[in-house]
């Protein structure tokens, strides 16, 4: 099994983001810049700061394990992506231990989280160890994307529910920046701007 290790600048962009804290601007900060293009690039960079925060990145390995916590380790217990299905292994699916909802674990310092359904992203969706412009390249590409139009992303980012856990981690976990309304809107300015994407 090939692990790949996550690059400095990928560790950076995540550490970036964490420190930017709770902090997502909405699209009308961005109003002011006139050129259409510069600010769909500037729309897209405030959304990745959702997109590189663990609690997306971790479902997006680039090597079929999962991550787990703010510092974005190895899954433990070791557990792999097991098929097209992103639901883990054979005899060992996400939802053995992942059920619909956060679970306390008396003792401990986290939560599992949990959420219908549990999976990982798409392999094809692998951010993990990509830099913000090529995530974003492959985001728009449906061959690499699930085949999603851009409606179909501002419809994930707006309303799945498992991109809604990123802001309810339970306890333990750093949320995602901002809430998942904004992240929609930010989302919804960058499409209608020609979804463009950093250099």
């Amino acid at each position: 099994m090939r692990v790949l290790f996550v690059s400095a600048a990928a560790a950076i962009t995540a550490t970036a983001a964490l420190a930017a804290g709770a902090e997502l601007r909405s699209p009308e900060a961005f109003e002011t810049i006139q050129d259409r293009t510069e600010r769909s690039v500037a729309l897209f960079n405030e959304m990745a700061k959702v997109i590189t925060h663990p609690r997306c990145m971790n479902c997006h390995p680039a090597d079929n394990i999962p991550r787990q916590g703010d510092e974005r380790r190895i899954h433990r217990p070791l557990i792999v992506r097991g098929g097209e299905a992103s639901f883990g292994p054979a005899g060992l699916h996400c939802n053995a231990c992942h059920g619909s909802e956060n679970v306390a674990v008396p003792g401990q310092g986290r939560d599992i989280p949990g959420h219908e359904p549990w999976l990982l992203a798409p392999a094809s969706m692998a951010w993990i160890g990509l830099s913000v412009p090529e995530i974003c390249v492959q985001l728009k590409d449906p061959a690499r994307n699930g085949n999603r139009s851009l409606a179909d992303i501002h419809e994930h980012h707006a309303t799945d529910g498992l991109v809604g856990w990123g802001w309810h981690p339970g306890k333990g976990r750093e949320p995602a920046p901002g809430t998942q309304a904004i992240f929609g809107e930010l989302t919804q300015a960058w499409i209608d701007t020609g979804a463009a994407c950093p250099k």
